[in-house]
């Protein structure tokens, strides 16, 4: 990185605690794209005590030549689950390696958008309350790991298992993972019975 990555805090103090988590996560950004320009992290805390939701919110800022800007943000509100400060920079940490990741892969055509490849997999497991699930590859038959960051159009509520798909696909800490994911179409229920049949339970996901 040319510009050394810049953390600032904002109503909370700085603990070497997170301070290492968020330079760990900036560090694992350079893994995907390793001409990043710059990084700015602000993390904030907006209410002491809130009748609901988390008080956090985290950003990362990333500059990528030749003039590409990325903004990703989690800012839980009200109504959701507590969120602790390091799953929220984690969180914010998903959101930006997925754009990181497209920008890279469009950066060396890579990214193929055509109408043949439009459902290249099917949404075979979901885990609404944890924000991921899985995908099944219509060739091949793989379980690929994806996140709700990973979902474009913030449509992981929408997802439905059988659900056709068309995903873009990284190599993560714990194998396979979707990097996006684009909902395409429903199948219909002889459909998604057929490619839920053989499905098995993946390994190293709980």
């Amino acid at each position: 990185m040319q510009v050394p990555v810049e953390i600032t805090y904002r109503n909370l103090e700085k603990t070497e605690a997170i301070d290492n988590l968020v330079r760990e996560k900036v560090a694992k950004l350079e893994q995907f794209c390793d001409h990043i320009t710059s990084c700015r992290v602000a993390v904030e805390k907006n209410n002491e005590r809130p009748s609901s939701g988390s008080p956090y919110r985290v950003r990362f800022d990333i500059t990528v030549p030749p003039s590409h800007e990325i903004a990703a943000v989690c800012n839980p509100g009200e109504g959701n689950q507590y969120d602790e400060l390091d799953t929220v920079i984690r969180n914010a940490y998903e959101a930006a390696r997925r754009q990181v990741v497209e920008l890279t892969q469009r950066q060396n055509n890579k990214v193929k958008d055509h109408p043949a490849q439009a459902m290249g997999a099917v949404v075979s497991q979901l885990f609404p309350e944890d924000g991921y699930g899985f995908i099944k590859t219509l060739d091949s038959g793989r379980e690929i790991y994806f996140h709700r960051n990973s979902v474009l159009g913030d449509r992981f509520d929408e997802l439905k298992e059988g659900a056709g798909v068309h995903f873009s696909e990284t190599q993560g800490e714990m194998g396979p993972q979707a990097t996006t994911v684009h909902l395409v179409n429903k199948l219909g229920p002889n459909e998604a019975t057929e490619q839920q049949s053989n499905i098995e339970q993946p390994i190293g996901w709980k």
